[in-house]
């Protein structure tokens, strides 16, 4: 394992992205992710402190982490995220400032907008996956649509590009809205991407039928738009297309077309594990050492080490997959 240089895997990747979970909690309840009750919380002192996530987040881009990804849960539910995005921002790695983006469920983005991007946010992942209010309150157990659709409109009229709207599609839920709901975001400057529904529900339900695949998916967007392929994917989890030659949309298709082979994410959860994969059921504690006086070179050990011993791929089509035990509001998308 080399204990300089970029973050790498056995397998020759390079990692440059951090996701960090700011929280396991969440306004919505959707029924991909988690139960409307008797959901057990990760202990408030568990939890992160901002000056531990700067640190981690400083070790990480001096070993060449560029892009800094806020997620939860729901990451807009912390307090202090204002203040977490500004110092984030002003992170430097080896190659110039880290990008600072968030994937949020957009419910109280209209009031906090602002200031995170005079914070210094970068880019932002709002998630979207029905359009029909009664659909909405169903799939997350809250009538919120209204709320989500303001946060949304704020971001389009903030001029944050490039913005993207995230959409879990599901057989017999909201596959009948794939071309309506890019119709809805290009109408708001903005890029879908469809992700495939993964197991990673806490209640471990997932079941594969239920699942629209990336085949499904693109056959039904070219029924309304010539769909071209976008080259020079590299890292990205999205494949893209381009809709008669104009805009784009994207596909996650981490079940049906894995692209593990060009991974270069990291996952940060809450409480201070690291994770290499988000299907990993094995995680790298750094909290005994952030809390207990460890100096910068041993976290960054920890780190190197959960890059070193990262797979070749989640063999979701494995025989012997195992979901992992958290769901993903612990993960951390």
């Amino acid at each position: 394992m080399p204990d300089a240089g970029p973050l790498l895997d056995t397998h020759g990747r390079v990692h440059r992205d951090l996701r960090i979970s700011l929280t396991d909690r969440c306004s919505l309840r959707c029924t991909y992710c988690m139960p409307e009750q008797g959901n057990e919380w990760l202990a408030r002192e568990s939890i992160l402190s901002t000056d531990e996530i700067v640190r981690v987040a400083t070790i990480a881009a001096d070993a060449g982490i560029t892009t800094f990804r806020l997620t939860g849960g729901e990451p807009l539910l912390r307090r202090d995220i204002t203040e977490v995005v500004r110092r984030l921002a002003a992170v430097e790695s080896p190659s110039g400032p880290v990008q600072v983006a968030m994937t949020t469920n957009g419910i109280v983005l209209a009031e906090k907008l602002d200031e995170l991007i005079d914070a210094g946010l970068n880019r932002l992942n709002i998630s979207i996956d029905t359009l029909r209010r009664d659909r909405f309150a169903a799939l997350t157990r809250r009538d919120r649509i209204d709320d989500v659709m303001r946060g949304i409109a704020a971001a389009a009229a903030s001029g944050l590009r490039p913005l993207k709207l995230n959409t879990v599609a599901m057989r017999g839920v909201n596959d009948d809205e794939l071309q309506d709901l890019v119709a809805f975001a290009l109408d708001h400057g903005a890029e879908l991407r469809f992700i495939e529904q993964m197991p990673l529900d806490a209640g471990h339900t997932w079941n594969r039928s239920t699942m629209v695949t990336r085949e499904e998916i693109l056959e039904s967007l070219s029924q309304r738009w010539e769909l071209t392929p976008v080259p020079g994917r590299g890292g990205a989890p999205a494949e893209r297309w381009r809709l008669d030659g104009g805009a784009t949309v994207g596909v996650i298709a981490s079940v049906t077309a894995p692209f593990c082979g060009a991974c270069d994410r990291l996952r940060l959860t809450a409480d201070g594990q690291l994770r290499n994969c988000l299907f990993s059921t094995h995680e790298f504690d750094l909290l005994p050492a952030l809390r207990s006086g460890a100096a910068d070179a041993e976290l960054e050990e920890v780190l190197r080490r959960c890059v070193w011993a990262k797979l070749p791929g989640h063999a979701i089509d494995d025989p012997s997959f195992l979901q992992p035990a958290r769901g993903m509001n612990a993960i951390g998308g």
